[in-house]
């Protein structure tokens, strides 16, 4: 069952250079997380509509073919580099939702 990762940005960003080589770290990896972990990226800070609730400065959405691959991505070392980075960035919450 496929499950998804839910980032939202949760205030303003605090560090540039941070948020910078987060992006560079990912984009350089992407074709490697996409074949290890099944990743596939459905929305990247699109535009947003907020109809309950605050309003979050953006979104990611991520899908995983499974919870494990999912855990497995955000767990591996590669990820948790740059992890490091964005929370050093931002401040984020992040989610891991079961699909149907």
């Amino acid at each position: 069952m496929p499950a998804y990762m839910i980032f939202t940005r949760e205030g303003p960003i605090r560090d540039q250079a941070a948020m910078h080589a987060y992006s560079a770290m990912n984009r350089a990896q992407a074709g490697r997380f996409v074949a290890d972990y099944g990743l596939k990226p459905l929305a990247v800070y699109g535009a947003l509509d907020t109809l309950e609730g605050e309003a979050p400065d953006g979104v990611i959405i991520l899908q995983f073919p499974d919870a494990a691959q999912a855990r497995a991505w955000y767990d591996s070392p590669e990820y948790q580099e740059a992890k490091a980075l964005r929370q050093k960035g931002a401040t984020y919450r992040a989610l891991l939702v079961e699909g149907l």
